[in-house]
């Protein structure tokens, strides 16, 4: 098989990059390791920024995602037994939307079937080769036989545990890591949420998230240990402390049910460097990962399929290599900026071990300062609904 441009992982990402190369005219082909179902079954991050928006609308994938997402134009900061909005659009002009990872998938998976475009799940043992010369291809295992794939460059779109980041040598790559103390306990359950925004809420007995995916699902998450079991954890025990970090407003408007999914999520930051090797590159959790507090991993996947596309709509539109050659660097320098900002928001609404009462102190007069002060709420305002590309 021949094609232009070979995607490693049929996430959002790679459905994405897919797309819009449709778009333009150039020819793709995406291949995965497991099936449909069961990447439509994972349930992740679903706070998307207007430029995420745009190029789903750019891809043609935007019609649902209007109808039922979200539009957000603030989010609540929780502390001192109080409530604390920061008004996104009046301080940058700019909104967020809330619509779930799952939602963006099954959109582009349907848009890609109805273009007649090709992806190949539950391929075995994918390799890519020669990227670092003219001529790259892909392998891989299918139905007992080894299928082969000639391409121009490979996109690599497969995740932290992927293949791709593997492939270069350990030399060629220098890593950057920080692992946090706790994880994020989270539910998801079909009650309305307790607030129409998201609440992040900093307590002494440590983080909660109020968030939601429909008018109807809640996303909650507490702060835990990273050795606490979910079988310790009955709805009601969830429930209780969850309550327990919210203000009394909030605690008492909660409305509880039963979930149907429970997780331990464990948080770290991550970034390999560089983002390019000959003509493999790497996208989205390929090349980093960012603690969720920020709402920043699937949108920074989505920035990275920006600058990689304009580059190769560049190479195959005008002969020009400029913006390929380009795209680790432009791709790093917002992904370090996203870095930064899901660290602060991590250090200042989680209780560390060694937070103790000086390290309470200071982030209390952290937040009272972000919250009463302009510039700062503009700060972190034109963080969390996304720096521009």
């Amino acid at each position: 098989m021949r094609t232009q441009v070979a995607i490693i992982g049929s996430g959002p990402s790679g459905l994405l990059l897919g797309q819009l190369l449709t778009q333009a005219g150039i020819d793709n082909v995406i291949i995965d390791r497991v099936s449909k179902d069961y990447i439509l079954r994972r349930v992740r991050a679903g706070v998307l920024e207007e430029g995420m928006v745009s190029l789903l609308e750019r891809a043609g994938a935007g019609t649902r995602m209007h109808a039922e997402g979200l539009p957000h134009e603030g989010i609540s900061l929780a502390f001192d037994g109080r409530d604390h909005r920061i008004d996104l659009f009046a301080l940058t002009n700019k909104r967020v939307m809330v619509y779930g990872q799952t939602e963006v998938t099954h959109d582009l998976m349907d848009r890609r079937e109805a273009e007649g475009r090709r992806t190949i799940y539950e391929a075995e043992d994918v390799v890519p080769h020669d990227f670092d010369g003219n001529g790259p291809f892909l392998t891989y295992q299918k139905d007992g036989q080894t299928h082969r794939i000639d391409c121009d460059f490979i996109a690599g779109c497969d995740g932290y545990h992927g293949v791709s980041r593997k492939s270069p040598p350990t030399s060629a790559l220098t890593t950057f890591e920080r692992v946090y103390p706790f994880g994020w306990l989270g539910i998801l359950a079909d009650v309305p949420p307790v607030s129409h925004e998201l609440i992040y809420a900093n307590h002494p007995r440590g983080f909660a998230l109020c968030s939601m995916r429909s008018p109807t699902r809640s996303r909650y998450y507490i702060q835990c240990a990273l050795e606490e079991r979910i079988e310790d954890w009955s709805d009601d025990r969830f429930y209780e402390e969850l309550r327990r970090r919210l203000p009394e407003e909030q605690a008492e408007a909660l409305v509880t049910g039963p979930s149907f999914e429970k997780s331990i999520a464990p948080l770290r930051s991550f970034v390999a460097e560089p983002m390019r090797f000959g003509r493999l590159f790497l996208v989205g959790d390929a090349a980093h990962i960012v603690p969720p507090t920020g709402a920043k991993g699937l949108n920074l996947a989505a920035s990275d399929v920006h600058y990689l596309f304009e580059g190769l709509q560049e190479f195959y539109a005008e002969s020009s290599q400029a913006g390929v050659d380009a795209y680790s660097e432009r791709a790093l320098k917002r992904v370090w900026k996203a870095v930064r900002f899901s660290w602060s928001m991590t250090m200042m609404l989680h209780r560390f071990p060694d937070t103790g009462a000086f390290g309470q102190k200071i982030q209390e007069a952290e937040l009272d300062y972000l919250v009463h002060s302009k510039a700062a709420s503009t700060a972190l305002a034109e963080n969390y609904v996304g720096l521009p590309y």
